[in-house]
Order: C-alpha cells, then sequence, then structure tokens
C-alpha cells in the first residue's frame, strides 16, 4: 500500500552533496512510516538548458531540491504538488510568480545559510588584506625577499559596504564588530530600521556605497532588478584600494565589466565565490589574474551549512504535511489562494488519520 505523503528529492544531491542529504532524511523522515520519498531528475530540455517536467515531480506531495530548474512549464496540468523545498536560500532556478500560479508554496532555509555565507565573506575579505594568495606564491617559489613589497591591510577603520542588508549582509556586519571597522555602509530599500539601528550601519545609495568603501560585498538576491546591478558605471567609482566580493550570485555582477576594471588597475582585486556561467571556464581571464580569488560556488559549504540545510528543508516539508507554514516562505502570497489552501487541509486531514 502506497503511503500517503511522498517527497521527492532532486538527483543533482548525489552529485553536488554526496552524502550530506542522507543523515537528516535518516533522522526526519525515515522514521515515518506514512513518508516516503523516491528520487527525480529534470528530463524537459529548452534554450536555457534543462528543466523539470511535470511527469518528473507528478507521484510528489513534496519536492527537497538542490539546484534544477523550475519554470511555468513544469506545473502544467500538475495539481498534486504543494511545496518545494530549496536547500538553501537561493531560488532564481525557480519561478516563483509559476509557483503561486499553481499552488505551491515555496521555503527556503535561511537560518542554515546566515552564518555560513557570512564567514565565507569574511574569510575573503581578510585573505584580500592580508594579500594572502600572492604571500603563498611567494614561500612556494621561494621569493621571501619580496615579503616587503605586498604590505597587508588592517580592518581596523576600513569602510565596509553591502549591497543589500538582508540575513547574510545583517550576520557579515555582526562578525565584522570585533575589528573596530570605520564605516558600516549599505544600500537596501528594503532594510529594515531596528536592524540598520541595531548594527549601526548607515543607509546610503550605491553610488555613495561604492565611491566610499574600501571592501564592498555583494548580499542581495538574483532577481530580473539585481542582474547586471554592478556594472562599470558602479566599478568606476571605486577606489583603486578597494576590493570587491561576491558570494551571492554570479550574473549581479556584470562578469566583463569586473575584468575590464580589474585589467585596468580601476579596483585593487576581488573574491569570487560565483561566477556567469558556472562553471567558470578554465581559460577565463579571471583564471590569469593574481589579485583575483577564486572559489567554485562553496566557500561556504560547511558542515554546519551541510547540517541545517538538510535539516531545515525537510523541517519545511514536514510542517506543510502537518498543515502549517514555514517561517521562511518566499511567496507569501499563495497562503490565500484556495486551491492552495485546499491542498493544505488535505494534507493535514491525512497527516492526523496517519498519526491518529
Amino acid at each position: 500500500m502506497p503511503t500517503p505523503f511522498r517527497i521527492g528529492i532532486s538527483a543533482d544531491f548525489k552529485t553536488a552533496a554526496p552524502g550530506r542529504l542522507e543523515p537528516a532524511l535518516r533522522t526526519l523522515i525515515e522514521p515515518l512510516p506514512h513518508v516516503s520519498y523516491g528520487e527525480f531528475a529534470p528530463t524537459g530540455q529548452d534554450d536555457a538548458g534543462p528543466y523539470v517536467t511535470p511527469a518528473d515531480i507528478a507521484d510528489f506531495d513534496a519536492v527537497l531540491v538542490l539546484g534544477p530548474r523550475f519554470t511555468a512549464a513544469s506545473f502544467s496540468g500538475q495539481d498534486r504538488l504543494a511545496v518545494i523545498a530549496r536547500w538553501g536560500v537561493g531560488y532564481d532556478m525557480i519561478d516563483v510568480a509559476a509557483c503561486t500560479a499553481n499552488d505551491v508554496l515555496l521555503a527556503i532555509t535561511v537560518d542554515a545559510v546566515r552564518r555560513p555565507v557570512a564567514e565565507a565573506i569574511l574569510t575573503l575579505m581578510l585573505a584580500l588584506a592580508k594579500q594572502l594568495p600572492a604571500k603563498d606564491r611567494l614561500v612556494r617559489t621561494g621569493r621571501w625577499d619580496l615579503r616587503g613589497e605586498l604590505p597587508a591591510l588592517g580592518l581596523r577603520d576600513k569602510t565596509v559596504g553591502s549591497v543589500g542588508l538582508g540575513n547574510i549582509g545583517a550576520e557579515m556586519f555582526r562578525l565584522l564588530a570585533p575589528f573596530g571597522l570605520g564605516r558600516r555602509l549599505a544600500a537596501d530599500p528594503y532594510a529594515r530600521p531596528e536592524v540598520v539601528a541595531e548594527l549601526g550601519v548607515e543607509l546610503v545609495d550605491l553610488e555613495t556605497l561604492f565611491q566610499e568603501s574600501d571592501f564592498i560585498a555583494v548580499n542581495c538576491p538574483l532577481t530580473p532588478e539585481t542582474r547586471g546591478l554592478v556594472n562599470a558605471r558602479l566599478l568606476s567609482r571605486m577606489k583603486p584600494t578597494a576590493y570587491l566580493i561576491n558570494t551571492a550570485r554570479g550574473p549581479i555582477v556584470n562578469q566583463d565589466d569586473l575584468v575590464a576594471a580589474l585589467e585596468a588597475g580601476q579596483i585593487a582585486g576581488a573574491g569570487l565565490d560565483v561566477f556567469d556561467p558556472e562553471p567558470l571556464p578554465v581559460d577565463h581571464p579571471l583564471t590569469r589574474m593574481e589579485n583575483v580569488i577564486l572559489s567554485p560556488h562553496s566557500l561556504a559549504w560547511t558542515d554546519e551549512l551541510y547540517r541545517d540545510n538538510s535539516l531545515g528543508a525537510c523541517e519545511n516539508i514536514l510542517q506543510v504535511f502537518q498543515g502549517q507554514l514555514p517561517r521562511y516562505t518566499v511567496n507569501r502570497e499563495v497562503v490565500q489562494r484556495p486551491g492552495f489552501q485546499a491542498k493544505l487541509q488535505v494534507l493535514k486531514a491525512a497527516w492526523q488519520a496517519a498519526v491518529g
């Protein structure tokens, strides 16, 4: 007899995060006899690449996903799916409007990502400030005589700017508190006043942020409004001694403009964990620049992130199965839709019946 609740797990976990999800499944899902799970992979193909089709997810009440793309076509004629639980916080690969129109809730794992990504930003900031890659090369090549030509920077009294002051941007400033920064700048039209006050951040426009910061971190989501946001105009306003750090999404920064700014010496360097496209081609100009630190979109992938992302995504699904709403629901407007409410009530009734 089939179990009342069925979860689809995207197949890319096997290659991109092998063994990372299984402990949470064993802890939270497998002990429940009324919940089962299976694997799915996108079988659709369009000009943008693979995407999930309705047939791929037809047998699931929920899906737990890493990287597959969901388009409007993914939901055509599909009325069973109630929740997409994203393993992480980025959801630019998922058509949120289509989720809402088809009564599917999209949940993310903000608490799991906040600290690891903020730590990744700090790692890049310190490595750039201390010229760590260049000093590493001196030791490897026996050029200790050149060490005096690589002066490092201290963070005390420096100005740090954040493009975005959401969960990750705020956590970045909290981690930087002991370093005695000079000014803390942020550009974010949606910043919460209580967070601004707590952190002592000055809200400024983008032009001011890029002109006055010694380190700039990109901490906003990728949306149609932020795609290509950091471009030649903003980069040209940076100090020649300033550094750009991007751990958010590659397309937020116009990569060609960044390369041009680096080649021209307009800025001192960059720390990048994300690119456009990914993977970054091995012959890309960025790979030949000694004032750039590169990481393969994994600098925040710590033991804590693996554990908490996995537990959080599973918990988000179980909450919906029980008729509850996850705290970090992206498309809050779906909650008021009669179609979603009907799904939620059916799931809740089935859960209560299953647990007695």
